[in-house]
This record gives C-alpha cells, structure tokens and sequence, in this order.
C-alpha cells in the first residue's frame, strides 16, 4: 500500500486527525494502528501556534505532510503532523498506537510493560517508536516515517482534547471506538 500523499495533510486539522484513526505509522519499521489523534489549529488557544511562529513551533509553521516534534514538559517527546493550508500553524498530535511492528524492540525502549501500555499517550508512543526533536520538521512520506492509509473503514469517537487548560469544549480528540489502546476512555 502507497503512503498518504503529503496533499492529505493540505486539509483541516480536524478533518486530517479523523481520517488517520486505523491509519498504520511506522518509524524506522516500528510501529502500529494509529487508534488516537488530536487535532489543533492557529485559532485554537491550546495550540502552540495560537501565539505566532516561534522557534519551538516553527515546524507547525512548515509544509504540511512533515513531522512537528517537542518536548512537553521537558520530559517526553510528542509527535505531530503538520496539516492544514494557509496560514499554516496546524497540527494533529499522535496520541496512541496499537502496537503490530517491532514489538521486542518497543518493549527494549518502554521497559516490561503490558501491550496495551506500550504506545498508549503521546509521551509513551514517542519513547516506543524512538522518535526525538531529530526527527523535527522531516517529511512524513519518507524515511524513517511511513504513514500508510487505513485497509477497512474505522468507526470513530470523538471528544474533547484532553491534558489542556484552553479551548477545551472543542471536539477534537479523535478515537477508534472499538480499541482497547487509548490514552483514555472516550
């Protein structure tokens, strides 16, 4: 299967974060079924572009079908991808994966936690596929990533986004209704 064309992500944050639900990522050869997402736009108070360009969002800044990578809370890594048209400033944040590709290796990365643990919040998936600020502002339809269209339809849920103080009755946390590897029950 062909990866999504980098005029995937040339759509509403929104609209992008609902249609990778059952989407399968893969870094390196390591990864699973995208079953979480969070969309975020430059209207939107929680997100980080809502101030303008700085150095820390400059990749929400960039083409759309690239990576945005940080650091939340100086602890753990989030990884999003940059989407949206003019003014750009949009993101969806990858919040859980259903583990299928390089399990022993996500396992060596996570420490001896159960399945449903392992790439479950955006700080675990981050540390189980090895995704750092290196990979900041890379293209999405290239090495190391490959973000490939889902096989079956998904049905999916959504709710408010959760972990912000701002803009939080927007319905933009997206799920797959039927998965067990949520950050958090819908």
């Amino acid at each position: 299967m062909a990866p999504f064309p980098r005029a995937f992500f040339t759509r509403r944050a929104a609209d992008v974060a609902k249609d990778l639900i059952g989407a399968t990522l893969l870094v390196d050869r390591v990864g699973g079924v995208i079953v979480e997402t969070e969309a975020y736009d430059h209207e939107d108070p929680a997100s980080h572009s809502y101030v303008g360009r700085t150095v820390r969002n400059a990749s929400m800044f960039g083409p759309p079908g690239h990576a945005y990578v940080y650091r939340s809370y100086g602890l753990h890594w989030c990884l999003n991808f940059v989407c949206g048209a003019e003014p750009l400033g949009s993101a969806v944040l990858i919040r859980a994966l259903e583990p299928a590709v390089g399990i022993d290796l996500m396992r060596q990365r996570r420490g001896d936690v159960g399945l449903r643990l392992l790439c479950s919040g955006p700080g675990r998936l981050t540390q189980a596929l090895g995704v750092t600020g290196t990979l900041d502002g890379q293209p999405l339809d290239q090495p190391p990533f490959s973000v490939l269209p889902c096989a079956a339809e998904v049905p999916v849920v959504s709710g408010p986004c959760i972990g912000i103080t701002r803009g939080t009755e927007t319905p933009w946390r997206f799920g797959s209704a039927v998965s067990v590897f949520l950050s958090r029950r819908f």
